[in-house]
């Protein structure tokens, strides 16, 4: 496979929409949309060390910090909504996305849907686990939305905050670290260290949540043998690179990223779905990285691209700044795309961990008619 240098993510959801700045503003509350499974949902947040290495990005620091957000099945249906990110992360990143007009703390008064340290629910190793990587640049509460929607439908979905390529991580001592990452060359050899690091993180969480000592009093209704990971950009992009590092990942999910670690010729057999925006990431379009690995997908495998969508549409982002008055995508309403991104990664998820036949992947669908499945030889999607 090429490895040149071109094969390089897209930029962080909120910076991408920050030059369409609308002249209109809104102080109103941002809201998540309410899951549609029938399970309410609890969430948590670890403060993790990995002391085996030293952070890639900041050597100085002697051990690999991250900050993971858990969402789970609950029954209860009281409680404290659980924070969307502290008001210095979102000062950090709307200052980060040059966005100016709408309060600094804006992003932190979202509105979730889930009950902070509510109790886990459900049977001994009876749940499915989701791993959630974000873009670069971007908080792991960018997938908040779609995460609270498997929770309801009794997943365990782990949320990554890949330190010091976020743009604002609050730790819980107060500090909040900056996408140090960000300073770097965006070269070849730099994207490769993106794709390296975030493989090694999402093994150490797997490790923290599935190993003999885990640090999450529900770890025991994790399913080991049923995890996948979804990732949104560079998120979606590392998706590979950490299938190929740990096999306990058994299906994954590229949503919207220009990959950038090469598959060997041996091939990755597990089941891998890319979703995307039809305008970049159809087959002969302006990505081609996503052909390159087509070919070396040996198992399962599928490519789905969505009319309209653009590429914060697969995230809160657009949901949020929309609502915000910031930006509104005139292809797909936010509220539709979360819709639909929710819908088609279940789809997959209930396949492939819950083994459940989904029409949606194999033929086109009444509810979600702007999915569109692509023909990579004939470079055509309907």
């Amino acid at each position: 496979m090429s490895d040149a240098p071109s094969r390089k993510p897209s930029l962080g959801s909120t910076a991408s929409v920050a030059a369409d700045l609308s002249s209109t503003r809104t102080t109103g509350t941002p809201h998540l949309p309410e899951p549609t499974g029938s399970q309410p949902v609890g969430t948590t947040s670890l403060h993790l060390e990995d002391t085996s290495r030293v952070d890639p990005w900041v050597p100085s620091a002697k051990a690999r910090e991250l900050m993971v957000s858990l969402w789970y099945p609950t029954k209860s249906r009281s409680g404290k909504r659980a924070p969307y990110m502290t008001a210095k992360e979102s000062e950090l990143i709307l200052k980060g996305g040059e966005i100016t007009g709408v309060p600094y703390d804006a992003l932190s008064r979202t509105r979730t849907n889930a009950f902070s340290g509510a109790k886990p629910a459900g049977r001994r190793h009876g749940l499915p686990l989701v791993v959630l990587s974000p873009g670069f640049t971007e908080p792991r509460s960018s997938l908040t939305a779609l995460a609270e929607d498997l929770a309801s439908r009794g997943y365990v979905v782990a949320g990554i905050d890949h330190t010091y390529e976020s743009l604002a991580t609050a730790f819980p001592d107060g500090r909040v670290t900056t996408c140090v990452a960000c300073e770097s060359r965006k070269d070849q050899k730099f994207w490769n260290k993106v794709g390296q690091t975030r493989a090694a993180d999402v093994s150490f969480v797997l490790d923290e949540l599935t190993g003999a000592h885990p640090v999450w009093k529900g770890a025991s209704l994790i399913a080991p043998s049923r995890i996948a990971l979804a990732g949104h950009s560079a998120g979606g992009a590392s998706t590979i690179a950490a299938m190929l590092n740990d096999t306990r990942v058994r299906a994954g999910l590229n949503m919207d990223g220009t990959t950038f670690s090469p598959i060997p010729d041996s091939g990755l057999s597990r089941p891998f779905l890319f979703l995307g925006a039809q305008a970049m990431h159809s087959p002969g379009g302006k990505d081609t990285t996503w052909e390159d690995d087509w070919a070396y997908l040996s198992g399962w495998k599928r490519w789905l691209v969505v009319t309209g969508a653009e590429h914060a549409s697969f995230t809160d982002t657009a949901l949020l700044v929309e609502q915000l008055g910031i930006y509104r995508n005139p292809g797909l309403s936010a509220e539709r795309a979360v819709e639909i991104t929710r819908g088609t990664v279940r789809a997959f998820l209930d396949l492939h961990l819950r083994h459940k036949p989904q029409p949606l992947l194999d033929k086109p669908s009444t509810r979600y008619p702007e999915v569109k499945r692509c023909d990579v030889e004939q470079k055509t999607c309907a």
